[in-house]
């Protein structure tokens, strides 16, 4: 065997016990009994401790060496790319720190839930102070002297710094507050209101899950406390959630989770098992999910089908014509959630947990003084006093499983899909028609053929560039919430 074959036969072995460790994941947040917890943790740990040993393998080392990057194919180099990067950032860290943040973040995770169930600050706080103190360690680390953030930045977003978000974010802030507040002064739609069974949002869940394409063959659908997708090839599993007042909850975490897991399931299957074979990045990744969820699923006509749906399952409704169900869906009001946020205020959200998040990892803010920040923070941005922890810092999962560095990645999808829409419209004349009648196949075939089956092929700005044909920017989205919403509120 030459140099590539014996590496990508060992990094197979890799990838396939990445995903291994994946599923144990799932299963804590699904299935596994609370119990449990403590001997996940060491089983998370032990896991971590394997997995490092293989990606930072002397023989990896070795074998890049010895390879000619330039007698490979396009695929090849990109293959070795991604080794190249996972080989030269995993050989800075130190095995007994990454063991140690596996069996931390898996123990924390539960102490989250438990906190947040009972709006217990105290009861998180100082295994939040052993995340943060683990994950400053780990950043000093990789860094290398360069900035901590973008050190951890890069494990969900390769190649983009935090200086270039903050200028995004800077650009895209005065548009998204002026919006906010012409929509603020315009009559609010009426909300949908009433009770609706569990049982019959689930049966619509599952026909949102089919329409927007997810192949339930490879993959299953449960309930978590905070909705996620996981694994990759042919087994992707997601989670929603339901609360019977609010069945948009539901159905939107669905369809979005739905985004990721196709985004997996249609990677070119060639690549399974393969450096390639998982989304290039969180960011292309939200991409999907909230085009999914927000320019197909709560678009005028896709929600006016899925008016049909609920009348069939739930009966009359306070919101009584396709109009007003579509104004109820879209419906921007004061809120708490990030995940149940209406498009204008989404990213408000995504960016006071950027600066929060950054102020930990610099040592500028410590997790004492968080709840303060985030409530003072929260006060300023949505003029609304956070009421309950559960409804302020407690809300995210994130920080309690170590994931400093993936919020902004959320708002980075949210700019990619607005480019993609754009590009989408064009390409698919017959767009709102398809959506009308719930089928939204054309779209996502397009999606699929110029973004999802590239899976790892090429860099995250470079398939988003390719499938648009223009450099990804913020201005389409602004543009289609200025445009969508300045339609909806007569503003």
């Amino acid at each position: 065997m030459s140099a590539f074959d014996e590496l990508m036969a060992f990094q197979h072995q890799t990838e396939a016990l990445s995903q291994v460790a994946g599923r144990l994941g799932w299963d804590q947040e699904t299935v596994m009994p609370r119990g449990a917890a403590p001997q996940r943790a060491e089983e998370m740990g032990a896991l971590e401790a394997v997995l490092h040993a293989r990606r930072t393998d002397p023989r990896v080392g070795d074998w890049l060496a010895a390879i000619d990057d330039g007698a490979l194919d396009a695929v090849g180099a990109a293959k070795l790319r991604h080794i190249r990067r996972s080989y030269a950032r995993n050989t800075k860290l130190p095995e007994d720190l990454a063991t140690a943040l596996a069996k931390l973040t898996s123990r924390s995770q539960g102490i989250w839930a438990e906190a947040r169930a009972n709006n217990d600050v105290a009861h998180f706080l100082p295994t939040l102070k052993e995340v943060v103190a683990l994950k400053r360690e780990a950043a000093a680390a990789l860094a290398d002297g360069g900035d901590l953030y973008d050190a951890l930045l890069e494990d969900y977003e390769p190649s983009t710094s935090a200086a270039e978000i903050g200028a995004m974010f800077d650009r895209m802030r005065p548009r998204l507050v002026a919006l906010l507040d012409r929509v603020m002064g315009a009559t609010a739609p009426t909300p949908l209101s009433g009770q609706f069974a569990e049982v019959g949002q689930l049966r619509v869940s599952d026909k949102l899950a089919a329409a927007f394409g997810y192949n339930s063959d490879h993959g299953r659908i449960d309930k978590a406390v905070h909705p996620f997708s996981s694994g990759s090839g042919l087994d992707v599993r997601i989670t929603t959630r339901v609360a019977e007042h609010d069945p948009f909850n539901c159905f939107y975490s669905t369809i979005h989770e739905v985004g990721h897991a196709t985004y997996e399931q249609n990677i070119d299957h060639a690549y399974l098992l393969t450096p390639l074979g998982e989304g290039v990045s969180m960011g292309v990744h939200e991409s999907q999910s909230r085009i999914y969820e927000n320019q197909l699923g709560r678009s005028r006509a896709f929600t006016s089908w899925l008016f049909g749906q609920m009348q069939d399952q739930f009966g009359a409704m306070n919101v009584t014509d396709p109009e007003a169900f579509y104004r109820a869906v879209n419906r921007v009001h004061p809120g708490y959630i990030r995940t149940e946020a209406d498009e204008v205020q989404y990213n408000l959200h995504v960016m006071l947990r950027f600066d929060l998040e950054r102020q930990l990892v610099a040592g500028t803010l410590e997790v004492d003084d968080l709840e303060a920040a985030w409530n003072q923070r929260f006060a300023a941005d949505f003029g609304v006093a956070v009421d309950v922890p559960a409804n302020g810092v407690l809300q995210d999962v994130h920080w309690s499983v170590g994931l400093f560095g993936y919020f902004p990645t959320y708002s980075l999808g949210n700019v990619y899909a607005g480019c993609l829409y754009q590009a989408l419209r064009k390409a698919v004349p017959e767009l709102e028609a398809d959506l009308a009648k719930g089928d939204p196949s054309a779209a996502l075939a397009w999606l699929r053929d110029n973004l999802q089956t590239h899976g790892g092929l090429y860099e995250p700005r470079d398939v988003i560039a390719r499938a648009c044909g223009f450099e990804p920017s913020e201005a389409p989205l602004l543009d289609y919430l200025d445009a969508k919403f300045g339609d909806l509120y007569g503003v």
